[in-house]
This record gives C-alpha cells, structure tokens and sequence, in this order.
C-alpha cells in the first residue's frame, strides 16, 4: 500500500489488506439486495431491522477471515463471538445503517475493526452504495478513498476548536432517551453552530474526512463504532463515551475532532450528569 505503511507491523498490514479485501467483498453482497424488492427483512429482538443482506454478508467476512488467520477471535453483530488464541480479535457489522439500507438510502456501510489486546490496529469504513472508504491502521495513518475509481488520500479532522462554530451530526432525535437524552439534545443543538442526521457510519465518515466536527451516538453497539477508534487514534481525534470515558462498549459515543471533546463533555455533564 505504499510508503506511508512501511513503519506498520507486518502482521497489522496483513489484517489491514484482509480488512479492505473483505469489507469491498460484503459490501458487493449487500449491493446484490440494495433497492430491491427481495430484502427478507425480519425484526431483531430489540425491534431492530435484520435482512438476509445483513447475514450474506457477514458469512463472507468471517470466512475470509477464518480462512486466512484462522487463530484470530471475532465478533459480528448477526452470528455472535467466536474465540481465538492470537490475541487478535475482529468486530464486525455487515450493515451499518440497516434503515438507510432499508430505506434504499445509500449512507450504510460494512465496518470491521480489528484489535489486538484492547489496542485498536485497524479500522475500515465501507460505503458500498458509494464506493467511498475510510481506512486505517497504527502507524499507517488514516486513509480517504472518496469514489470509485479514486486513489487514497490523507484522511484530516477539522481544526474547529469552539462549539458555537461546530457542526455535530448524529442519527435521529428518537434514539435519544425520553428522560434525560432530549435535553442532552437540546442542550447541544443550542451550542452547537448546527446539526445534522447524516446516518449512522457515514456522519463517522464525515468526521474522519473534514466535514463534519461532532458525531454524537446516543445508542450504540461496539461494532457499530469498532473502526473508528483506530481511525481517530491516527488522526488525533477523539472516541469517548457520554462520561469522558475512552471505550467503545459504553452504549453511547461522542467522537470529536483534537479540540471539541471537552467542550461536547461539558454539555453532557450539564444535562445528564455525565462525568
């Protein structure tokens, strides 16, 4: 890939290749069934969406997975936890954005983020509908494909250090928690310059790519946000939880360029006690 990863361990390149691969891979499954009328949409226990595009292509990733570094754990989102003894693990999410995907909104992605201990190493973000990429590994930097048929190119965070000046983007008011969420919400938007709802893994995109500032996750799973630590950790941004806390299992994210998370922080606390 270039000189940009010569200083990447070898067996993190080899995972980042095999995350890239795999990723475009999926993301030609769900493309199969993106728009169409044959989506075998079912509902989770949670009463989330879950189609048949969802299970393609999560066995196409642990397959590739399984087959080139078989001692590797992983976790997807559609068929659980599979242990391993490399102390490397992949957390996977076939469809992020499965209502964009529904919907035939084209702003859901397949993510896949791999980590060794609790260190993240790689992350890639897949746009399927947009052949457009965001990529990553430690040491390497983080990388930007915008299109098809496009080269990579320096992913960068915004230089936005004041929150009046800021625009944050999250999913959608209804995610919010009745009791103390909407105020969590409010509270932000009027800090903020202004927000958005760009959808799920696409407004991570935004971030990493210089769009957007702020991405606020009221409800969130880790492999809805796995690739992103890696991403951020390169680019010098930040992925807490609502209390400030660097993980990515809290069930809440903000995730900020180098200058907003104290400020973002501040509005949480206000509102919800966050710490």
């Amino acid at each position: 890939m270039g000189e940009p990863f010569q200083n990447v361990d070898r067996a993190v390149m080899q995972r980042l290749e095999l995350a890239l691969e795999a990723a475009r891979a999926a993301g030609g499954v769900t493309l199969q069934y993106f728009q169409g009328d044959q989506l075998g949409t079912t509902a989770k226990a949670d009463g989330s969406p879950v189609t048949e595009a969802d299970k393609g292509a999560e066995r196409v990733l642990r397959a590739a997975i399984e087959d080139a570094f078989p001692d590797d754990a992983i976790l997807g989102e559609e068929f659980g936890e599979a242990g391993g003894t490399s102390g490397y693990r992949w957390i996977l999410d076939p469809i992020d954005g499965t209502v964009s995907f529904v919907q035939g909104v084209p702003l859901y992605g397949t993510l896949v983020g791999v980590y060794k201990g609790d260190a993240p190493v790689v992350g890639v973000v897949h746009i399927p509908a947009l052949s457009e990429t965001v990529y990553a590994a430690k040491g390497g930097g983080a990388w930007w494909i915008p299109g098809p048929a496009q080269d990579a190119r320096p992913a960068s965070l915004t230089d936005t250090s004041d929150l009046a000046g800021a625009l944050v983007v999250t999913t959608a008011l209804e995610y919010f928690d009745p009791e103390t969420g909407e105020d969590v919400y409010t509270r932000l938007a009027r800090a903020c310059k202004r927000t958005r709802g760009w959808s799920d893994c696409y407004a991570h995109v935004l971030l990493a790519t210089g769009r957007c500032d702020v991405v606020v996750e009221p409800t969130i799973n880790q492999w809805d946000i796995a690739p992103m630590a890696c991403v951020l950790g390169e680019l010098g941004g930040h992925l807490v939880d609502w209390r400030g806390v660097h993980r990515i299992d809290g069930g809440n994210a903000i995730l900020t360029n180098a200058h907003l998370k104290a400020a973002v922080l501040g509005v949480f606390g206000a509102a919800a006690g966050a710490g």
